[in-house]
């Protein structure tokens, strides 16, 4: 079976060879430093010349350490937002008779296919976690800009979620709703 959270696995390899490489360049600093390295003079100045480099050099810095840094900023509050992981479900009803396995992913297909529907919505993703015990159910639902999502937590709570806690036969399925918007071009701003 194949990873379901890729982007979490690629995030976690990317950050820890950025780690490897950061502590490589560190430590070789301080070796050179201390003299334990005799690769580079410890007294040599890092750059020839004393002069101030030209003021268009500042703003050249300034300028590509922004360009650099939102989307580095964008990218470590986006590993702040986690989905749940997961499961299959099994209903041992009567385990000498055998037992029915479903995909948390699976059983929520139709759900999101029924939220995508409804007006307004531009993209939906559902996450059913946890167990059939202890359920949670974490939706991202990204609406059209002039959508209401008052209207839409509304339509939610009235159809799509009972008749998703009836399928399931759960007696309560606890949701947590992020809102997202889409941009007139249909873009997510979030």
């Amino acid at each position: 079976m194949t990873d379901l959270n890729r982007p979490a696995r690629l995030n976690r390899t990317v950050l820890a060879l950025l780690g490897l490489l950061l502590l490589a360049a560190g430590g070789f600093a301080l070796a050179t430093h201390f003299g334990r390295l005799h690769v580079l003079d410890p007294a040599a100045t890092l750059v020839p010349g004393t002069a101030a480099p030209p003021t268009w050099g500042w703003y050249a810095a300034t300028a590509a350490a922004v360009l650099l840094g939102l989307p580095a900023l964008r990218w470590i509050l986006a590993q702040l937002t986690r989905r749940p992981s997961a499961r299959t479900w099994r209903f041992d009803t009567e385990p000498d008779r055998g037992r029915t396995e479903l995909a948390a992913g699976t059983a929520v297909v139709p759900f999101t296919e029924e939220l995508r529907a409804h007006p307004g919505v531009h993209q939906a993703r559902a996450t059913l976690a946890g167990s059939r015990e202890a359920p949670a159910l974490a939706l991202v639902i990204t609406l059209n800009h002039d959508a209401d999502p008052q209207e839409f937590q509304e339509h939610l709570a009235a159809e799509p979620l009972p008749r998703l806690q009836q399928a399931l036969d759960l007696e309560a399925l606890p949701v947590s709703v992020e809102f997202r918007f889409a941009s007139a071009s249909g873009r997510s701003l979030a």
